[in-house]
């Protein structure tokens, strides 16, 4: 009578084992939401003619590498891919910066000549905004313990690599709306400010 009850119970088993396996594979091939409209096909766009594509594709490409200045010297190529001014009362710059060269980069001349900015390492604490018409030059905002509100990058740039940075500034007066963003050796890059969100 043992072994009987253990065969029935092994046989139970087994068959719920096999049909739990089934509900599983039925679930997983399932899909759900067949019932429901493709979502790619609904949001993708009627396409007319190929140029209106062709226009699609070109301003989505445009976004993302939208430039406002760029400056070059010595194989370093700094990109200023915004310039926001912001409620606080200050401005944020923000871009990129490639090594071109034929060896590694730090950004040691970026640092500043100030002792308090050496402790930054390298990074952009050097850069300033420079209000030709104003005839006024702003330095870069720092925290409690004089750590510029900047970029500070963690190593070397190798040859072809790059790295994004940004700075934070006092705001320059409203009806300022130029300005030249200056960092190191490189040649200053006019920018035009605009208006945050």
């Amino acid at each position: 009578m043992n072994l009987r009850h253990t065969m029935k119970g092994r046989t139970v088993l087994t068959a719920v084992a096999i049909t739990t396996g089934l509900v599983l594979t039925v679930a997983g091939c399932g899909g759900g939401g067949d019932d429901q409209p493709d979502k790619a096909a609904s949001s993708a766009p009627a396409k007319d003619d190929d140029k209106g594509d062709d226009q699609g594709k070109e301003s989505e490409a445009a976004e993302p590498d939208q430039v406002l200045a760029e400056a070059t010297g010595d194989g370093i190529t700094l990109k200023v891919t915004s310039a926001t001014r912001d409620d606080g009362g200050f401005v944020t710059v923000e871009g990129t910066v490639t090594n071109g060269s034929s060896g590694s980069w730090v950004a040691a001349d970026w640092r500043g000549d100030e002792r308090e900015l050496a402790k930054n390492g390298g990074s952009v604490a050097g850069a300033s905004l420079v209000d030709q018409e104003g005839k006024k030059k702003y330095l870069i905002l720092r925290d409690t313990e004089g750590r510029c509100l900047c970029t500070r990058f963690s190593g070397a740039l190798r040859q072809g690599e790059s790295a994004d940075w940004y700075a934070q500034f006092p705001a320059p007066p409203e009806d300022t709306t130029k300005v030249d963003f200056q960092v190191g050796a490189l040649p200053p890059a006019s920018i035009e400010l605009t208006e945050g969100e």
